[in-house]
């Protein structure tokens, strides 16, 4: 597997989405994971940066996996909104999420504290 960089994670009630980028910004990973396997799955990457929208439960994914070493940044729906496509599938999601999290470095973007 090539070196991620980024990952775009839209968490979901129990199937994942993780879309990772490499340091030029190719898609190198698309993938569902069951609630269960997130963290394994998460475990076997190298510290990376991990964008998730802000919802209720990630507060507690982010704490997860900043215990695994991954540095994590929490943005607010209406700022990962704008790199909606067509629908709110699950995939397109972690898409945003991801996008949202690249773009949040370079910008100094508004990141929620992580609880």
């Amino acid at each position: 597997m090539q070196s991620i960089s980024t990952i775009g994670l839209d968490i979901a009630k129990s199937v994942f989405q993780v879309h990772g980028v490499d340091a030029a910004g190719q898609a190198v990973l698309r993938r569902q994971l069951r609630r269960r396997h997130v963290l394994a799955f998460f475990q076997k990457l190298s510290p990376c940066l991990v964008g998730i929208e802000a919802c209720a439960s990630s507060h507690y994914w982010s704490r997860e996996l900043q215990a695994l070493g991954h540095a994590v940044r929490l943005m607010p729906p209406a700022y990962v909104k704008p790199y909606s496509r067509k629908a709110r599938a699950a995939n397109a999601l972690s898409l945003q999420a991801r996008k949202a999290a690249s773009r949040s470095i370079n910008q100094n973007a508004a990141i929620v504290p992580i609880a």
